[in-house]
């Protein structure tokens, strides 16, 4: 008997391709005759060729079309749609002979939330709304949470680093997409100043010289920036090898949350109730968010610049809980 050809659809970004792990993983494992291929953006194809409940993975470069008719020519008999975007939609549509599921973005919801404040949001991660929109393929959430797989010539051996670092650190993730996501530099240099442990500092190499700048005033020596060293499966393995992590709400977050690692989140323009926080981490996350500000969430992604021009969400949060965590105090 042929095998069920399932094409399941995300195409950015590296966190929420990383959140898709379970989906993938269960429709293998729950379904024994299952082919499964994922589409997604070129730029994302690392974080899911080495994935061995993955079949194929077609990737989008500059031309909706070529990938279409690549995709044609599959002839799949179902399409998990977990973007639900005009893209997504036109492969669908193109592929009709397929049978699709696709996720609630809840996007008048978050709407609501971002632009009046009146919380309809669900009571859920955005992992048990992707595994909701499967059901009807008899798939259930085993409860497993993510994974992410590192290929060997990538993982990044403790000898390697520089001597302080070969017997423990904390990762400090400093890079994120949307300004309003990330820590602000003089919190960064808080936090390295306070810490009693080695910290590797990642990120980008657009991030570099936000490294440097917080390694030249933190009057600690044991602080190693690796912003731009390390591709995303390398950084990967930094996370993994990690004592804690101490992120915002980026994909290293999500990256850490696969490997079970003691999470310190650190939110700012975004709030948890969107149904991105660390999955399935229990005691080993802490959630760090000012809750009271009247203007926040100010956008479900993020902005170049705090709209208000004080950037309280991230400036008022309590650091000093962060060090405390971080130093097992």
């Amino acid at each position: 008997m042929p095998s069920k050809k399932i094409l399941i659809i995300r195409f950015s970004s590296i966190g929420d391709i990383v959140l898709t792990s379970p989906i993938i993983r269960a429709i293998k494992e729950q379904l024994s005759d299952a082919e499964v291929h994922y589409v997604t953006k070129k730029a994302n194809k690392d974080l899911l060729i080495h994935n061995p409940y993955v079949k194929k993975v077609h990737v989008l470069e500059n031309n909706l079309e070529d990938l279409i008719n690549g995709l044609r020519k599959e002839s799949f008999d179902y399409i998990v749609d977990l973007h639900n975007n005009i893209r997504s939609f036109k492969v669908k549509r193109a592929l009709k002979s397929a049978k699709s599921f696709t996720f609630d973005k809840i996007n008048i919801r978050k709407w609501l939330m971002v632009n009046f404040k009146i919380n309809r949001l669900p009571n859920n991660h955005i992992v048990d709304r992707y595994f909701e929109a499967i059901q009807k393929l008899g798939v259930q959430n085993d409860q497993k949470g993510l994974e992410y797989f590192i290929p060997p010539k990538d993982e990044v051996d403790v000898k390697d680093l520089p001597e302080d670092f070969q017997k423990g650190y904390v990762a400090l993730v400093i890079g994120a997409k949307h300004f309003t996501k990330r820590i602000p530099v003089e919190k960064l240099q808080l936090l390295c100043r306070e810490i009693d442990k080695p910290i590797i500092l990642l990120g980008g190499k657009e991030d570099r010289n936000v490294g440097s700048n917080v390694i030249a005033v933190a009057e600690n020596q044991h602080l190693y920036n690796a912003c731009g060293n390390y591709n995303i499966n390398q950084s990967a393995s930094i996370i993994k090898q990690a004592e804690k992590v101490i992120t915002s709400d980026t994909g290293l977050m999500h990256i850490a949350t696969a490997f079970n690692k003691e999470i310190i989140s650190i939110w700012g323009n975004t709030i948890p109730e969107f149904g991105m926080y660390p999955y399935k981490t229990g005691s080993q996350s802490n959630m760090i968010e000012v809750k009271s500000l009247s203007c926040r969430p100010c956008s479900k992604i993020g902005y170049d610049k705090c709209p208000k021009g004080h950037f309280k969400c991230m400036m008022q949060n309590d650091y000093d809980k962060v060090i405390a965590i971080a130093n097992d105090k």
